[in-house]
């Protein structure tokens, strides 16, 4: 109905349908073909056609996961060790019931958060007390450091508000602009049909008003939307502009609101880091939709004839929820990723990013745990067409904390694929307009536009991001972890970069319709291959032991 109050958004919506790829699982399709796909049937083909493989778990941090899919069920990681609804914690891992993995952001008593401020508000809330009215020339060096941040937190909460509440009214006047024309437009045809002849007889009238709302008509009928009464025009104008305020209503009540602490849901003891024994066992939450997207794009059941394919086909799903309607928050990414880790997961997927961290000292230390034992970490870039070479984007690879001797210099972990998002088409517009990039900051880049997967209460959708590209990495890894289990998360690193497909080809800059090298806007220059990574890896020897006996590593 959005054609109905913007009519130019009509032009925007068909130059969008066609640059839309003409298949849904375009990046299925061979790299030599006119896609930039991933060569994903091809690889299993032939490549791992009658190859035998290990089960490979992955831990999917996000909004939570639909578990019971019909194209998911059957690739749900299950505890063995622990019997379901018996409200004891049979592992003893601390955690009562997880079944199908833990829900870091929910409380005790099975209430869940929904939406959550953004970082921004939280770190401009957090130090307002200290510097709102603090002199920067008498700060010392550590809290210069801190009130700078506070600063830049104050500039866009405050601006993001002003511009949420402009926005409101704007929607408002809008909405009574539309509703007058409509009421005009009753007084003229009553309750009349809106058939074209009446419409066209409307025109006659030489009434601009008149004319004006007769146009809008007009222009969704163009497009599909046929409005056959008055009483439904004023409807969907209601309709269509109460979901916009509903957004911008959101940002000013949750996400730049720092008074909005939905923290007392869960009940632990927020500013203590070590603090690890919160939650519940609700894996899917109140809105799956964005978990159980990913999670398809890695696990969906392959060869059921129903729905999609995944990329791997021998994984199993830990949902592990970590992400609300807002900000992730870094105490609940630490113990996701420990929680992961001690479960049995090889690789987790992290579809999520802010422009702020409260405590990356607690996510580095759980990077540091995934390292040690030996679990591929694998990030979306994010979606602000930024260069993450020049702008903070966590969580990242890099330590807070310089380490060893060389102490003026960061460490980098070396478990950690930060994905950036591709499209299907061949030319300048190889890459997507929205991901974020860098020559240092981002590693490869996969398929993340007009993705088709799997969504909540057995529906299928289309949806766009570096949250969607992270996962077809994330794929291709267990692949490479299932059929060669004895290479360390480092190895599957290395394999899936340096067998990337490498392009110096010109590619509009994200954000930008400037055009430049391919090969500037990561570290490898390259768009991943399951294909060729797999033809890498067979090349490669393993530095794990395997156990043949107990099929584990």
């Amino acid at each position: 109905m959005r054609l109905l109050v913007c009519s130019f958004c009509f032009l925007i919506s068909i130059a969008s349908f066609a640059q839309t790829p003409p298949t849904k699982t375009w990046y299925y399709n061979s790299s030599n073909s006119e896609f930039n796909g991933i060569d994903l049937q091809k690889t299993y083909k032939s490549l791992l056609a009658d190859k035998t493989s290990r089960p490979v778990v992955v831990a999917v941090l996000d909004s939570g996961v639909d578990i019971e899919h019909e194209d998911l069920v059957e690739n749900i990681w299950i505890n063995q060790d622990e019997i379901p609804d018996n409200g004891i914690d049979d592992d003893n891992n601390g955690y009562i019931d997880d079944v199908n993995g833990w829900n870091f952001i929910g409380g005790k008593d099975g209430k869940n958060v929904n939406k959550d401020s953004y970082e921004a508000t939280r770190v401009y809330g957090g130090l307002k007390h200290k510097y709102q009215n603090a002199d920067a020339e008498k700060l010392n060096s550590k809290e210069k450091v801190e009130y700078e941040k506070y600063k830049k937190a104050e500039q866009e909460v405050t601006s993001k508000r002003s511009a949420a509440e402009n926005s409101l009214d704007q929607i408002g006047a809008t909405e009574n602009y539309l509703l007058g024309l409509s009421d005009k437009l009753e007084n003229a045809v009553g309750q009349k049909t809106l058939s074209v002849d009446r419409l066209d007889s409307l025109k006659s009238l030489n009434d601009p008003e008149i004319s004006a709302i007769v146009n809008i008509i007009e222009r969704s009928a163009a497009a599909g939307e046929r409005i056959q009464t008055v009483a439904q025009l004023k409807s969907d104008i209601k309709s269509e502009l109460s979901a916009s305020k509903v957004r911008f209503e959101d940002q000013l009540n949750y996400a730049y609101n720092p008074d909005y602490n939905p923290r007392t849901v869960i009940g632990d003891d927020y500013n203590n880091s070590d603090d690890k024994y919160y939650g519940n066992n609700d894996v899917e939450g109140p809105d799956a939709f964005h978990g159980t997207h990913v999670a398809g794009i890695i696990a969906a059941k392959r060869n059921n004839e129903i729905g999609i394919d995944g990329v791997a086909s021998n994984v199993l799903i830990m949902s592990v929820r970590t992400v609300p309607d807002g900000d992730e928050r870094d105490k609940d990414v630490a113990n996701a990723i420990r929680y992961a880790v001690d479960n049995g997961a090889s690789i987790i997927n992290m579809s999520f990013g802010k422009g702020f961290a409260w405590d990356k000292d607690a996510v580095d230390a759980a990077v540091q745990y995934a390292e040690k034992n030996d679990v591929l970490l694998v990030h979306a870039a994010g979606n602000s067409a930024q260069d993450n070479d020049a702008t903070d984007n966590f969580p990242n690879e890099t330590y807070r904390k310089a380490k060893g001797f060389l102490f003026w210099k960061k460490k980098a972990t070396k478990n950690w694929i930060e994905v950036g998002a591709s499209g299907w088409q061949k030319n300048e517009d190889a890459v997507a307009p929205f991901s974020n990039y860098g020559q240092s900051g981002v590693d490869v880049f996969a398929p993340g536009m007009y993705i088709y997967s799997t969504t909540p209460d057995n529906n299928y959708q289309i949806a766009q991001g570096t949250s969607m590209a992270s996962p077809v990495v994330a794929g291709i890894a267990a692949v490479i972890r299932s059929h060669y289990p004895a290479l360390t998360a480092q190895q599957v690193k290395d394999v899936i970069l340096d067998s990337s497909i490498k392009s110096n080809q010109q590619v509009k800059k994200p954000g930008t319709t400037d055009l430049v090298p391919f090969s500037e806007l990561s570290s490898t220059g390259g768009f991943v291959n399951l294909y060729k990574a797999m033809e890498y890896a067979s090349k490669v020897k393993g530095k794990k032991k395997i156990n043949k006996t107990k099929n584990k590593v």
